[in-house]
């Protein structure tokens, strides 16, 4: 057996770095280490970089004590789940027993001056997580009601991206992605509205699943749209280990009316992962007729060698693929945050399922602040809502009429041109410019409202850099329930060209 301290002398070499979870059980299963000892030099890299990169707003205190009681299963010979002894970590949106729910906003964090909210359960999520024997580490930060690409309006104070802390960490998600690609664990869970998973793992060159919606139980998680658009998803340093998450996430809850229709794979989504997965593949390309928002020269470069790989792999690309059918001129004419409509009944339903005693108004006074009044980070969110109307009715979801056209149009469009272009799939960058800096208050998304609207899936994998070191991201996006599909491009695409390496940490001076 190794020592606890698996980090040298000089703190610089940390021997799991970009270890993938077929390379942590095998370590496992030959006696090589103990779960014990990898997660204690995991929370020895953390100790050592979160001063300098404040990815976490609480760290797990039992999770040596849940990492020996995993090496005595193993010494009992007794079965252990699929992420026995790998490391997770937790978006603090996500609820967790003995953990406080804290919004990212200071009125509800008691460590902040605020109020303290305590969930009774965990979130589906969670217990999913834990019978699959995973090790949770911590909780990650988000801004104030998961409400910017980054964390800084965050009571915990903002989050710096691994790459460069220059840069945006991207958000809603921004301490999860600093913490997998940091190397401070393995796993992590994300959570997305409009964005949250797809751009911070584009802003930190790691792998984002943005799921089908329904696909995977939000219950016990803390909503923005949570009947229409909010999604939890995996950040993973690899395809593989994206999929082997989404393996243990993803399926049918009876706590979340939401998921009745998900679809998962009778043999997991690992069994679609094939380095031929794009031969014959049609593939549709980002154009003016999608998009006239146009990306960067350096974006278009890194897009035109992306394409070159694909094509190398055996995949058709079809140019402009909406020509047939526009869909920019609709995307200029819908509210891109339709579906928040639900807002004030989805956070009640929060409440309550926090702890029966709670609702909306209570929570409101006895935090003594409101996030939707002036100044705060919800004003321009719920603005359009008639506040005053949409807060009494709490107990009701609202007409989502509107909403619903708009994700019907969008389906059948889309549809529309899959069928007529016989297409597979759609790949683009996700983002069209490189990686803003970390006081930016917007990020140069493509295509993020469509995606989030229609509750389509996507992948995001890392597929290079640009001239400043920021990482450039693909993404592979198709129909409902096509997440085998996306997860086995995606990882032929990973197979031949790469795409990611492991940021340089620094230390605070």
């Amino acid at each position: 057996m190794k020592t606890n301290s698996l980090l040298s002398e000089n703190q610089h070499l940390f021997l799991f770095e970009e270890i993938t979870i077929e390379q942590l059980h095998k370590l496992y299963d030959t006696g090589e280490y103990t779960v014990e000892e990898v997660i204690q030099s995991f929370l020895d890299r953390i100790e050592q970089y979160e001063s300098t990169y404040n990815a976490f707003t609480f760290m797990n205190e039992q999770a040596l004590t849940d990492a020996k009681a995993i090496d005595a299963k193993r010494m009992r010979g007794e079965k252990l789940g699929p992420l026995a002894g790998i490391p997770v970590v937790v978006k603090e949106a996500v609820d967790m027993v003995g953990f406080p729910s804290t919004f990212g906003w200071a009125p509800l964090a008691k460590d902040a001056g605020g109020i303290e909210l305590l969930p009774q359960k965990d979130a589906t999520i969670i217990s999913r997580l834990k019978a699959a024997d995973a090790i949770i580490l911590g909780k990650t930060n988000i801004p104030a009601f998961s409400c910017a690409y980054h964390a800084n309006t965050s009571w915990k104070g903002p989050t710096y991206n691994a790459v460069n802390r220059k840069l945006t960490p991207g958000g809603s998600s921004s301490g999860t992605a600093t913490a997998v690609s940091g190397n401070f664990t393995v796993l992590g869970v994300a959570e997305e509205t409009a964005g949250s998973i797809q751009v911070p793992a584009a802003a930190q060159g790691i792998v984002g699943i943005k799921p089908s919606f329904g696909l995977i139980p939000t219950t016990g998680v803390t909503p923005l749209a949570g009947s229409t658009r909010d999604v939890l998803g995996p950040h993973a340093r690899t395809v593989r280990d994206a999929a082997i998450m989404l393996d243990v996430i993803a399926g049918y809850s009876p706590d979340d009316p939401k998921t009745i229709s998900s679809t998962v794979p009778k043999k997991g989504y690992t069994s679609f992962l094939s380095s031929h997965a794009l031969k014959g593949k049609r593939i549709g390309l980002y154009g003016p007729s999608w998009r006239e928002t146009r990306m960067t020269a350096e974006t278009e470069e890194l897009y035109k060698k992306s394409i070159s790989i694909l094509q190398s792999l055996g995949a058709e690309v079809i140019e402009d693929p909406f020509h047939a059918k526009p869909l920019a001129p609709y995307m200029k004419t819908i509210d891109t945050m339709i579906g928040r409509e639900s807002f004030f009944y989805d956070l009640n339903q929060y409440f309550k399922n926090l702890d029966p005693s709670l609702n909306m108004e209570k929570v409101c006074l006895k935090a003594g602040a409101i996030p939707w009044a002036e100044d705060q980070p919800l004003a321009s969110f719920v603005r359009p809502l008639e506040t005053d109307k949409a807060f009494e009715n709490a107990e009701h979801l609202p007409d989502l009429t509107c909403f619903k056209e708009t994700k019907n149009e969008l389906l059948r469009t889309i549809t529309y041109i899959m069928a007529e272009q016989q297409l597979d799939a759609f790949v683009y960058p996700t983002m069209l410019e490189d990686v803003p800096t970390i006081d930016s208050e917007d990020v140069a998304t493509s295509t993020i409202s469509e995606i989030n609207i229609s509750g389509l899936p996507l992948i995001t994998i890392p597929a290079g850099f640009y001239n400043n070191g920021s990482p450039f991201n693909l993404a592979f996006f198709s129909t409902m329930w096509s997440e085998g599909d996306i997860l086995g491009m995606a990882y032929a695409y990973e197979k031949a060209a790469g795409g990611r390496r492991a940021p340089q940490l620094v230390k605070e001076k």
